[in-house]
């Protein structure tokens, strides 16, 4: 079976050239056995269209990063980011905040003490109750005998922090923090100042947390407070850097990422050299899907720190992400130079993860980004043995357990029998959905690895004479479970584009046209998407809008990007039989990806097209030294072969 590739050239029902990446519903139980293909016919170039965003392999874990997006083909390459945060004191200090609310203000008659009792949360034991209401009863009382304690004040401010009362510990704070500001000698305490600063702090966060959904960012002025309190505690004490890392933290895993990025980049502008922060920073941008800056945050982290274990994986899991998002399969293959860039990045991320698991051998998720790493570089026997020693030494990770359910995927491609590959793939992919909390899962990442599990077997059920309702049962299973993926997350434009994929390897154009185009109008910018709407639009035979988008996709392409665009305008071009504007087009492809083998196949169908048999059986020659896995060139190859024969004054022009 083949992989995907950046962007598909349009497919054509005749000749199909099956393609595995893709998301996934339940494990299939009945598998099609294989029979002798179908006579082939001359076609288009029949590779899948693009999929470089099937896989959706992004890790399963709270910690794990998820890149946008390349995420359908970034085959699980983010893994496990490791959050640098080596303070596990400070966050003892900053204590365990909970849910709970309280409507009770803080009384503005007395330096901000409350004697009512709290009311904490339904569940909690009476005598923790009697107990926590007694010592809160008791700092109170300190506090109003004794209004110059800061001690006495800061502790109820602690205490109303770790019940998740901010808004009580934040009048608390500004009582101690009045207090040590006051000119007396006797109360001159920088630290203990700072420490209350930051804490104060916190809370103005922790109640800004309360105040909006887990998605929105906090709004400028409170951030520009969060900021200020930073700065002001920083010049007391710089030892309070890694309790501010904290902070941006919890912004960070509460989804305010620009926020938590305000907050490193503020601290780094004051400590350049906290490691700690630094390594954040990169996670946060490559949560934001910032690349180039991610990469530069991991870079000055591993060259100022060759052996931080974090540094290393997290700058194989930002290589891994960047450079093995799209993994050339059948179809997609050029000559070696293409693919430099792509096995010189694995190779730096393998390094990296060896050192890393040397430091710490018995961390699951190095082993499954290893794999990942041994997969890119080819060498698939390795990546196995990474992934199984992955699942040894964690056997209830849900993301390990994805992992090796991609692995499974990726080893029926390469079978010659693979349906035992993918049923055991499909049992691991819904065994998450079954057993996975879903705090600890992603579902829709769930739902796609089991949609990529279902269009494999459509694929290969699809490639062989079997029962035309097996056939569609098959098909309805992967429907289903990219639309459980989309139902999960209506926002992800890559599941949308995943279903507007399969509907057009099962030739519905128009429902394929309206996916993709709700695919699009959430990603505006995936160059991908709008060349596979192209595609949709030419199979319906509306000329003119196709070629509008054809454009648009390659006004959004990078030069390393564009050339399957141009294969696609070429083949638009040759069906319009504008073979001058279709061989123009295959010329840029191949100028921008020499070797490209769809180019060539597409090439090839313009010359039988003017009956100019021998630079036609150059280019399907040509496609398949490139390329051994497209079976569309060989196809095209043996109907070129019979045609030209039939005109016996060109015979000989076709013979070894």
């Amino acid at each position: 079976m083949s992989q995907p590739h950046p962007t598909a050239v349009k497919p054509e029902p005749p000749v199909k050239d099956a393609s595995i990446n893709r998301p996934p519903p339940p494990p299939p139980s009945h598998a099609p056995t294989p029979q002798p293909p179908r006579v082939a016919v001359l076609t288009d170039l029949n590779v899948e269209p693009l999929d470089s965003d099937r896989q959706s392999t992004s890790f399963i874990t709270g910690s794990r990063v998820i890149n946008d997006e390349n995420s359908q083909d970034k085959m699980s390459l983010m893994g496990n980011a490791e959050i640098m945060d080596t303070e596990a004191s400070q966050l003892k200090r900053l204590g365990k905040f909970r849910s709970r609310n309280s409507k009770a203000e803080y009384p503005p008659d007395f330096n901000g003490a409350d004697i009512d009792a709290d009311q904490n949360g339904q569940g909690a034991s009476t005598s923790r109750e009697e107990k926590v209401s007694s010592l809160k009863t008791g700092l109170v009382h300190v506090a109003r005998k004794m209004p110059k304690n800061v001690h006495a004040h800061f502790v109820l401010g602690l205490m109303y922090q770790r019940m998740g009362q901010p808004q009580k510990a934040i009048l608390a704070y500004e009582k101690a923090a009045e207090i040590l500001l006051r000119s007396e000698e006797e109360i001159d305490r920088p630290e203990l100042l700072s420490l209350v600063q930051i804490h104060h702090a916190q809370c103005i966060l922790l109640e800004s947390l309360e105040n909006c959904t887990s998605d929105k960012e906090i709004e400028p002025q409170e951030l520009d407070e969060i900021c200020s309190k930073l700065r002001e505690s920083m010049k007391s004490d710089v030892r309070q850097a890694s309790v501010w890392n904290t902070l941006g933290l919890m912004l960070l895993r509460t989804g305010r990422l620009q926020c938590a990025i305000s907050v490193f980049s503020s601290l780094l502008d004051i400590v350049p050299n906290n490691l700690d922060c630094l390594g954040n920073l990169g996670i946060a941008y490559l949560q934001g899907g910032n690349l180039e800056l991610s990469e530069k945050c991991f870079q000055d982290l591993v060259l100022k720190e060759q052996n931080h274990p974090a540094a290393l994986i997290n700058y194989a899991a930002l290589l891994l992400c960047r450079y093995g998002s799209v993994v050339a399969g059948a179809g997609a293959n050029a000559d070696g130079r293409t693919s430099a860039d792509q096995v010189a990045a694995a190779n730096v991320a393998k390094e990296c993860l060896l050192a890393a698991a040397k430091a710490d051998p018995r961390a699951a998720h190095i082993w499954t980004n290893l794999a990942n790493a041994y997969y890119l570089t080819g060498d698939h026997r390795t990546s196995g043995k990474c992934l199984e020693k992955a699942g040894k030494l964690e056997p209830s990770c849900l993301a390990t357990r994805y992992a090796v359910g991609v692995h499974r995927i990726r080893d029926a491609e390469r079978s010659q029998n693979p349906n035992e590959q993918l049923t055991w793939a499909g049992n691991e992919m819904a065994s998450i959905l079954r057993e996975g909390d879903s705090v600890l899962i992603e579902p829709p990442v769930a739902w796609a690895g089991l949609a990529m599990v279902h269009k494999a077997q459509h694929e290969i059920a699809a490639g062989f004479d079997i029962e035309q309702n097996e056939l569609l049962e098959v098909k309805e299973r992967a429907t289903y479970s990219l639309n459980q993926a989309i139902g999960e997350d209506p926002d992800d434009a890559v599941q949308w584009h995943q279903l507007g994929l399969h509907c057009l390897s099962t030739q519905q154009f128009k429902t394929s046209q309206t996916y993709l185009k709700a695919a699009v109008a959430r990603r505006k910018e995936s160059f991908y998407g709008w060349s596979n709407l192209g595609i949709s639009l030419q199979l319906l035979e509306e000329s003119s809008q196709a070629e509008e988008v054809y454009k648009h996709a390659l006004s959004l392409a990078t030069s390393k990007q564009g050339h399957t665009i141009f294969s696609n305008l070429g083949n638009f071009y040759r069906q319009l039989r504008k073979y001058e504007c279709a061989k123009a087009m295959f010329a840029k492809s191949l100028e921008l990806q020499p070797g490209y083998a769809p180019a060539y196949n597409n090439l090839g169908l313009v010359f039988v097209a003017e009956a100019r048999w021998a630079e036609a059986k150059f280019c399907f020659n040509k496609a398949i030294e490139t390329d051994p896995f497209l079976d569309a060139a060989k196809s095209n190859m043996i109907k070129a072969a019979t045609m030209c024969k039939s005109d016996t004054g060109l015979a000989s022009c076709i013979s070894d």
